[in-house]
């Protein structure tokens, strides 16, 4: 199963080349995590007034292809790959809208998402929000 999230590039997401500064494709990967989780129930700020558990991120593999510009239209796609007892692994890729029905691929990322107690150590991931992902 796979989440869309569309943005658009504005003036203050670019460095004074008038790229994309790298830091902000995660940024934008981070949005596009927070409405996956969202689109299949997971409130996260509900998950951790409620459990005190959130889902932080513990690894990211990150491959930067091409550029984005100030006024690109982007799509980030978010794959879920694989679900441990506490863990989450994902895949993120950002596409710029090209010519009508074309796109080209700027970014790639693997995500490593650790569930973590309010002590800051990994737990499983409750039985419920693990069924939103099956």
């Amino acid at each position: 199963m796979s989440h869309e999230f569309h943005l658009r590039v504005y003036y203050e997401d670019t460095d004074w080349a008038g790229l994309v500064y790298y830091a902000n494709y995660f940024r934008f990967i981070e949005r596009a995590r927070t409405e996956y989780l969202r689109s299949l129930g997971i409130r996260q700020a509900e998950l951790r007034d409620r459990s005190g558990l959130v889902f932080a991120v513990r690894r990211v593999e990150a491959e930067f292809l091409s550029p984005a510009r100030f006024d690109d239209e982007l799509r980030v796609v978010t794959r879920l790959e694989r679900v441990t007892p506490a863990r989450l692994e994902l895949e993120q890729d950002i596409f710029r809208k090209e010519q009508v029905g074309n796109e080209r691929q700027l970014f790639s990322s693997r995500v490593l998402l650790a569930c973590m107690n309010a002590g800051g150590r990994a737990s499983r991931i409750p039985p419920g929000i693990a069924a939103a992902f099956a």
